[in-house]
């Protein structure tokens, strides 16, 4: 027959779209055209695919050869993982395979010019994206292959291999005898952390509630050597969080672990200089995902907070509202997950002393600085902490703090608790669900009344200081059943936990 059609997908994001790989051989002067808007890395498969049928002694037919990309939505297809499937359809055409195989299976394989077939970026969306064919990848992305939840996953070698495996005079590659691997994290424990009360409570409570945390502090003072310890205290990745931060990690091409899918929270810090692309995604035609992206389901570090550049730090405030980052661009507009714990950490001022008699700068110095940070930004932190460098008694102390196995403890109680009374962590409660699940007490309301007369919280404010003083009382109670109001004493202590960036210039304001 002189046409084929023969399933595939693409990567745009990180999500998987189907493509019918559509092959038509005809009359006229031998050539290759790909059309259905192809990227460059589509449109050289002509030169991939014709080397690695020659190479296994396969046909190419010399005539007149046209390829259509074809899916559901008019967008543009990149990458080089559908060579197979135009060899396959090369090959159908050519009567050289039967068209029944274009109806049971599809292709997701780069083609190397000796007709091996190798590995593509994000095959795990790729073959999640096909739910009605079994899917043929390269013998390296089978492990990574069947996290999409697929059992029909089958591998092969080369383009010759696949052709007698297509035809029943080969067997498909075996699937590997799986071996539980287990992987001893880094050891960056709590009980190192000398001193700091308050940081280590706010880092708690912003663990068991997925509450966003600011550390203020001059240098020294342990800010990311705390920061970096909260990966300890975070309960491992649910199922479904688990299938769809490894989707997340394997269409950005990052390597994944040994067992294949990502069980635990990822921690990304990225540098000060890090782009607004390489941030919230995008750059490409395939739209890679950025760091806030990469840290879903996990934690975001931001360390220097204020080196970071104004216009990358205010394109958070969306995603950390709405969980999701959405991208627009010229030719396709995306929805990429962006759901993570913001932790930063930042100076009070560019010296990074901050205090009166010890700062060296001035108001106009302090007041640039400042400005860094839009009070939109500063706003959606639940916690805000100075931290200062601990008393010469505290580091050299001899007993050893709390470790993170134990906080971790209360962390999962804490939000075990809170997913069985209203659904979800206490960070994402509407302000419907506070008078459900977080009513206040008459002293509780009567404080928070006061701030707000004041002028020291807005709106937003006052709903993440209740959703705050939720998670504390959650935690006082930790080891009993959940009290059903939050008490002036719990409101009280969120309050102190949300201290302005820089008290000489900021005044009293929350």
């Amino acid at each position: 027959m002189a046409f084929a059609s023969v399933r595939s997908s693409t990567l745009l994001g990180v999500q998987g779209k189907a493509v019918d790989v559509e092959i038509h051989v005809g009359m006229g002067l031998p050539g290759f055209t790909i059309v259905g808007q192809p990227d460059e890395a589509c449109r050289e498969s002509r030169d991939r695919v014709r080397a690695a049928l020659l190479s296994c002694d396969l046909p190419w037919p010399n005539r007149r050869i046209t390829v259509n990309l074809a899916t559901s939505v008019h967008e543009r297809k990149g990458g080089a993982g559908l060579d197979v499937a135009i060899a396959i359809g090369l090959l159908i055409v050519q009567d050289i395979l039967p068209n029944e195989i274009a109806e049971r299976y599809a292709f997701i394989a780069e083609l190397g010019l000796d007709g091996t077939l190798r590995p593509v970026a994000g095959v795990v969306p790729l073959v999640a994206a096909i739910d009605d064919r079994i899917v043929v990848v390269a013998n390296e992305c089978e492990r990574e292959a069947r996290i999409a939840a697929r059992d029909e996953v089958v591998c092969a070698q080369t383009l010759a291999h696949l052709v007698k495996c297509l035809t029943g005079e080969a067997e498909w590659i075996p699937a590997p005898t799986r071996t539980s691997i287990i992987v001893a994290p880094p050891i960056v424990d709590m009980k190192d952390v000398r001193g700091q009360s308050a940081a280590r409570q706010a880092l708690e409570i912003a663990a068991a509630g997925a509450h966003h945390l600011l550390f203020v502090g001059p240098p020294g003072a342990g800010k990311s050597m705390l920061a970096q310890r909260i990966s300890g205290i975070l309960p491992v990745l649910t199922d479904e969080e688990a299938v769809a931060t490894t989707i997340v990690h394997s269409a950005a091409q990052v390597s994944l672990p040994q067992t294949g899918i990502i069980t635990m929270p990822p921690f990304r810090a990225p540098h000060h200089s890090t782009s607004l692309v390489a941030m919230v995604g995008g750059g490409t035609s395939t739209m890679r995902p950025g760091e806030i992206s990469l840290a879903t389901n996990g934690v975001l570090f931001l360390d220097e907070l204020g080196e970071f550049a104004p216009t990358v730090l205010d394109a958070l405030r969306q995603p950390l509202e709405d969980g999701v980052v959405r991208l627009a661009r010229a030719k396709s507009s995306i929805t990429m997950p962006a759901k993570f714990l913001l932790i930063a950490a930042t100076n009070p001022c560019p010296c990074g002393e901050g205090m009166p008699g010890v700062c060296v700068c001035d108001d106009s110095a302090k007041k640039r600085y400042l400005r860094r940070f839009s009070g939109p930004l500063l706003d959606r932190f639940d916690l805000r902490v100075a931290v200062s460098r601990p008393h010469v008694d505290e580091l050299l102390a001899d007993t050893p703090a709390e470790s993170s196995a134990a906080i971790a403890k209360r962390v999962l109680h804490v939000r075990e608790m809170a997913m069985l009374r209203s659904g979800c962590l206490n960070s994402c409660l509407s302000a419907d669900m506070l008078d459900t699940y977080a009513p206040l007490t008459t002293a509780a309301a009567a404080l928070l009344r006061h701030h707000l007369e004041r002028g020291r919280l807005s709106g937003r404010g006052y709903h993440r200081i209740r959703r705050v003083a939720r998670t504390i009382a959650d935690l006082q109670n930790a080891n009993n059943h959940s009290v059903d109001q939050v008490d002036e004493a719990h409101v009280a202590t969120a309050l102190a936990l949300r201290v302005g960036v820089h008290p000489q210039l900021n005044g009293d304001k929350l």
